[in-house]
């Protein structure tokens, strides 16, 4: 069951590393756009901005891999930073947009219950 709870993580990891991409380098060019919804107005004025949320996704994924190298005694930074990606993640959807709790905070919720119901096994 470990094994599936740390599969869980890792996706979350990815998804993160992802989002770290489309914000600090995808954000101005096409497909950036289409995935945000942006106008090339919008995204030019607030690329610097998306850079900096990305580098904070980048860092909810490096604490995520950390966990998992550690093994057994990463369970508490696991669960840290899944924590943080699900508390990011409702403060997204609240003030940004609803799609984000399923995008980011849903995710980072299964992994947590697996993490927790697994710590054991």
């Amino acid at each position: 069951m470990t094994l599936f709870s740390n599969i869980a993580v890792l996706v979350v990891a990815l998804l993160h590393l992802y989002f770290l991409v489309l914000e600090m380098f995808l954000w101005n060019k096409p497909v950036g756009r289409r995935i945000f919804r942006l106008t090339p107005e919008f995204a030019q004025a607030s690329a610097a901005l998306a850079a900096n949320q990305g580098l904070y996704n980048g860092f909810l994924a490096a604490g995520l891999l950390w966990g998992l190298g550690l093994g057994a005694a990463g369970f508490g930074i696991k669960v840290f930073f899944l924590g943080c990606v699900i508390v990011a993640g409702v403060y997204g959807a609240f003030t940004v947009s609803r799609r984000i709790f399923w995008v980011q905070a849903f995710p980072g919720v299964l992994a947590l219950v697996l993490v927790l119901t697994t710590s054991g096994t």
